[in-house]
């Protein structure tokens, strides 16, 4: 099974990826993975891609590609894959395409997740931290059993500044407008669909592997 997820930040997307890995033993790939990876390595890409990084700059399109070309060579990936952040834009779509086009493969399920900008805004808003152990509790949704207070270590409780209400509407808006034309280039593909994630993460799965099974 080869799928990608799309979809906002606080929608429920990396749960899903995390279900989704494990119903169909498959490798959780994002970009974020890769460049981590690439660390360890030594290859002209690899290093490349390390110099970009450490100048503070996004790594090029070409090289992520590269990356990403090197990684669907890995034996891990002969069962599938789930990808997670790529691709980000049409050129990176392309090129996927293009890789999976010289192995005879094709994508099984392009899956974006969506909500309402108010819903998401509600669930990433709502976001408690520990500030000592780091974790992470919702204030309607997992509340501690004392207000402000973590559960686990008594420690205190604290809203990180990109889960305020002001800087999640900021990053909703500018996710759609980098994601549009991502969906434009998917959404005509027998394996594009919809997926409603304003309910709860099973009703969120359920559409996924009813999506998935339907085009198997």
């Amino acid at each position: 099974m080869r799928i990608i997820l799309i979809g906002p930040p606080g929608v429920g997307k990396g749960t899903a990826a995390k279900r989704l890995v494990k119903h169909y033993g498959i490798p959780h790939i994002s970009t974020g993975d890769m460049f981590r990876d690439m660390f360890d390595q030594d290859t002209p890409v690899a290093q490349s891609a390390k110099a970009h990084i450490n100048r503070g700059e996004l790594v090029p399109d070409n090289i992520t590609n590269q990356l990403v070309k090197e990684r669907l060579d890995q034996p891990d990936v002969s069962q599938g894959f789930l990808f997670d952040g790529y691709p980000r834009n049409i050129v990176q779509a392309q090129a996927l395409d293009a890789i999976l086009k010289l192995k005879n493969q094709s994508i099984d399920g392009i899956l974006f997740i969506d909500a309402e900008v108010d819903v998401i805004t509600h669930r990433i808003a709502g976001r408690r931290v520990c500030s000592q152990c780091g974790h992470v509790y919702h204030v309607e949704f997992n509340a501690p059993k004392q207000s402000g207070v973590c559960d686990l270590c008594g420690s205190s409780l604290y809203q990180r500044k990109d889960d305020m209400e002001k800087t999640v509407r900021r990053r909703l808006n500018i996710y759609q407008q980098v994601t549009a034309p991502i969906l434009s280039f998917y959404k005509s593909r027998r394996a594009y669909h919809v997926i409603d994630g304003s309910g709860n993460i099973q009703q969120t799965y359920e559409q996924i592997i009813k999506a998935l099974e339907f085009k198997v």
